[in-house]
C-alpha cells in the first residue's frame, strides 16, 4: 500500500476516542498497512491536545463527544497552536448528519469520517488528508453543512471581506468546490486544464486564508455563495 503522491512515505496517525473498542479496532486496522503508523492514543480531548504536541502526527482521528474536553475544543486548540498547526484533524462521528461536525469544521478540522466506515475508506481518508487534501466524503460533508444551514434561523449571511478579492472565475470555482467537486471534475465542468483548476483552488485558499477545502465549503455556505439544495 503506497501513500498518495505528495504525501509522506509513512503516515503518522494518532487516535483520540473515549471508547476502548474503537481505539482497539483502529489500532488493529492500522497494523495492517505498511505506510501508516499509529504513534499514540488518547481517551479524552485534553489528552488529545497533549498527544498532538508530543507526537506531531500527520493525521489525528478525533472523536467529538469525549470527557474533560470535547473534540471540537481540542480541534480548535490543535489547529490554532503554531506548534501543532501541521496536524490535520479528521473528526470521527457515528452520524452522517451531526451539528457537532459543523462545529469541528469551523474549528479547523480537515473533514470527518463515520466510525462504521470500511477499512479501505479509513485508509483512503488518512492518505488523502496526509497528502494535503481534505473533505472526506464530499457528498456527506456537504449534507452536514446544508442540514445545519436549514436549521438555522433566517439571518443575514456573514460578511467575508476577503471574498471580494476573488475574481469571477475564482468565485465560480469556489461554488463548485462547495458542491464537492474535485479538481478534475472542476476542470471538466469549466473546460480548463487540471493544473489550472488546481491553481485556482490554491489561490482561493490563500486569499481566504483557509486551511483546506473543508473550510472553503463552510465559507461558501456561510457567505451565501452556496445554498442548501443548490447544485
Amino acid at each position: 500500500m503506497a501513500a498518495l503522491r505528495g504525501g509522506p512515505a509513512v503516515i503518522l496517525v494518532a487516535v483520540a476516542d473515549d471508547q476502548p473498542l474503537i481505539r482497539a479496532g483502529l489500532r488493529a486496522m492500522f497494523a495492517l498497512a505498511d505506510d501508516v503508523t499509529l504513534v499514540g492514543e488518547a481517551e479524552d480531548g485534553r489528552a488529545a491536545v497533549e498527544l498532538a504536541r508530543r507526537c506531531r502526527p500527520h493525521v489525528l482521528l478525533m472523536d467529538v463527544r469525549m470527557p474533560l474536553m470535547d473534540g471540537i475544543e481540542a480541534t480548535r486548540r490543535i489547529t490554532t497552536d503554531p506548534a501543532t498547526a501541521g496536524v490535520r484533524v479528521v473528526v470521527l462521528t457515528t452520524f452522517d448528519v451531526d451539528e457537532y461536525v459543523y462545529g469541528a469544521l469551523r474549528a479547523g478540522a480537515s473533514g470527518f469520517l463515520l466510525k462504521d466506515a470500511a477499512p479501505e475508506q479509513v485508509f483512503a481518508a488518512v492518505r488523502v488528508v496526509a497528502a494535503g487534501d481534505a473533505l472526506i466524503d464530499p457528498a456527506v460533508t456537504r449534507r452536514v453543512i446544508a442540514e445545519f444551514a436549514r436549521r438555522r434561523a433566517p439571518e443575514q449571511p456573514p460578511r467575508l471581506p476577503a471574498l471580494g478579492q476573488l475574481t469571477d472565475r475564482e468565485r465560480e470555482v469556489l461554488a463548485l468546490v462547495a458542491r464537492g467537486l474535485s479538481n478534475a471534475e472542476i476542470a471538466g465542468r469549466l473546460v480548463i486544464s487540471h493544473a489550472t483548476a488546481k491553481t485556482h483552488v490554491a489561490r482561493i485558499l490563500a486569499k481566504l486564508q483557509a486551511r483546506d477545502r473543508a473550510q472553503l465549503v463552510m465559507l461558501a455556505y456561510e457567505t451565501g455563495l452556496a445554498r442548501p439544495g443548490s447544485g
